[in-house]
């Protein structure tokens, strides 16, 4: 097994760890599976990143005992819309050489906006269907600043972490 893809399941389990045990608050929700997403290797299609995204939000639900298929249908979108995230943010060019994404190479402040923009669909999917109009637009609205922020703080050194070994290529 490559070391990405033992990183990639360890990160998997602390996600799960992370639902299970801390829960800081019922105003955070602190989620890095999009990021975990974002840093697959850019060769993978959007079918493929979406029944991987499936897998994983249906294993997650069931080890979490969560409401089955809700991280899934939250994941999904994310696995749809990543390479044109990364086409956006990234930019076509890295696409067309077919280069990885690489913290030494491209800029931290890109990354950011990439987890940014792939954690508020999966955070708007998964609050409006599990607030499911039980609660005030005011509480998801700020469920959802304070889990965009948390997230967004705990994604970008996992995706760090998730990329490490490109920074050999670009020394």
């Amino acid at each position: 097994m490559r070391a990405s893809t033992v990183k990639f399941i360890l990160l998997f389990v602390a996600q799960l760890l992370l639902w299970n045990y801390l829960n800081f608050s019922q105003y955070v929700f602190i989620v890095f599976l999009p990021a975990m997403l974002l840093c697959l290797p850019i060769e993978q299609g959007s079918i493929r990143l979406m029944l991987l995204a499936f897998v994983l939000g249906v294993a997650a639900d069931f080890l979490v005992n969560g409401q089955l298929g809700l991280t899934a249908l939250a994941l999904v979108p994310v696995g749809a819309l990543r390479r044109g995230v990364i086409q956006l943010v990234f930019g076509h060019e890295l696409i067309s050489r077919g280069e990885e994404l690489s913290f030494h190479r491209q800029r931290q402040t890109k990354f950011v906006t990439a987890i940014l923009m792939l954690t508020t669909v999966f955070l708007l999917v998964y609050l409006w269907v599990d607030g499911a109009g039980m609660y005030s637009l005011v509480f998801l609205a700020l469920k959802f600043g304070i889990s965009l922020l948390a997230s967004t703080v705990v994604s970008v050194p996992v995706a760090y972490l998730l990329l490490e070994e490109s920074a050999g290529k670009w020394n």
